[in-house]
């Protein structure tokens, strides 16, 4: 059966984050680079992971649209395969960004505590425009499994849910909910053996 764990490389150690990489190949979805990797190494650090697996680039793009579009355009250029951007910034910025990208997933809700501050307010209209403009899926806290089941029945769209173990979500919590894939990270990483993490997590299934 086909592992639904996306597993988020939120490391700054690139070697580190290759190593866990490499340990992991075929038990894991694809893999989440973001600004720690990034910004540390540069561009081209989606490339060394993409030899491990598809990436998913989570920069949570969230600009004017031009600026958006050309993110877009260079992270995929150098080896995304999906790009994450918010939905807040509005239609425009995730057309744009559309057409830059393999796969655009878009961030209607998040995980922590301050997103009841504003964004949860918004989620549901998020969720619509993300289906209206064509992305492929939307991004919805396995912190609150309510929130995925509503977001995922008013988009349509795959559902990718971060937020399980560290941030207390539930894996089962959050399948039983809609979830499609689940954005797992320092539970694994932080792990003295990822690999036998992931088999147990997707033994939840």
């Amino acid at each position: 059966m086909e592992s639904n764990i996306i597993l988020a490389l939120d490391i700054e150690e690139k070697d580190k984050a290759l190593r866990v990489a490499k340990e992991v190949v075929g038990h894991v979805k694809a893999f989440k680079v973001g600004y720690p990797l990034i910004l540390n190494y540069g561009v081209n650090v989606i490339n060394e992971v993409s030899k491990f697996g598809e990436v998913i680039v989570d920069l949570k793009i969230a600009d004017i649209p031009d600026v958006s579009r050309n993110i877009a355009r260079i992270v995929t250029s150098n080896g995304g395969e999906g790009v994450i951007a918010h939905g807040f910034v509005g239609r425009d910025v995730i057309r744009e960004v559309r057409k830059e990208s393999k796969k655009l997933y878009v961030v209607a809700e998040m995980s922590h505590p301050g997103n009841t501050d504003f964004m949860s307010g918004l989620s549901e209209k998020i969720a619509i425009m993300a289906k209206e403009e064509g992305a492929d899926g939307i991004v919805a806290p396995a912190t609150h499994p309510d929130r995925i089941r509503i977001l995922k029945r008013v988009s349509g769209l795959q559902v990718l849910s971060p937020g399980v173990g560290t941030q207390g979500g539930s894996y089962r919590g959050a399948m039983e909910s809609g979830a499609d894939y689940l954005i797992i990270g320092r539970s694994i990483t932080m792990s003295s053996d990822p690999k036998q993490k992931i088999k147990e997590l997707l033994s939840q299934r």
